[in-house]
């Protein structure tokens, strides 16, 4: 049943997770946190590897989460759930793509959604944030701000600023998630 239950909701992701894989963490949250399968912070924990991997963000999610509910097996279904709408609707769209472009109605529909998207990663990235650094997950919780995930979270912005400021390009990625993992390790210890 979990293994139907990982297809059916990772294909219900794929299939209405507009712009990519930050589009679809709200998503994803609302059905892991309604099924019980992570709690909050397990949630956050496997967003932060999801993003310290390589591959794309929604890949890595539905594979991390259906491994955790049914081992090898259901990071098989719950990833080939989340793929499947993307391979199929990309195909389509290869195939008639030049048709479809002088349709106003098309450009209508992505000028819709675009902002659309940006509202979700904003909202995932407010929930985050006030989840991560304030000890908020729901409207009932109080304020409990946590020092060290605010110190990384400080130290992450002025290294970004102080960066960019002197070379004009923003950090590496990757240096970035190692800063972090160190500051992880320091923090919080092995």
């Amino acid at each position: 049943m979990i293994y139907l239950q990982l297809f059916l909701n990772f294909l219900m992701i794929g299939a209405l997770s507009f712009g990519g894989g930050y589009g679809m963490i709200s998503l994803v949250r609302e059905i892991v946190l309604r099924h019980g399968w992570l709690t909050e912070a397990e949630f956050l924990s496997f967003i932060a590897v999801s993003e310290s991997t390589p591959g794309p963000l929604a890949v890595n999610m539905a594979t991390f989460i259906g491994s955790s509910q049914g081992g090898f097996s259901g990071a098989l279904i719950a990833t080939l759930g989340v793929v499947l709408p993307s391979f199929f609707i990309i195909l389509l769209i290869a195939a008639v793509l030049k048709n479809l472009m002088k349709y106003a109605g098309v450009e209508a529909f992505l000028s819709g959604v675009r902002p659309c998207v940006v509202a979700m990663i904003l909202a995932t990235a407010l929930n985050m944030m006030l989840s991560t650094l304030g000890g908020i997950k729901t409207l009932a919780d109080g304020f409990a701000p946590d020092a060290r995930s605010i110190l990384v979270f400080a130290v992450l912005w002025a290294v970004h600023f102080v960066w960019k400021k002197r070379t004009q390009k923003a950090p590496s990625p990757i240096g970035m998630i190692l800063l972090a993992a160190g500051l992880g390790i320091l923090f919080w210890g092995v």
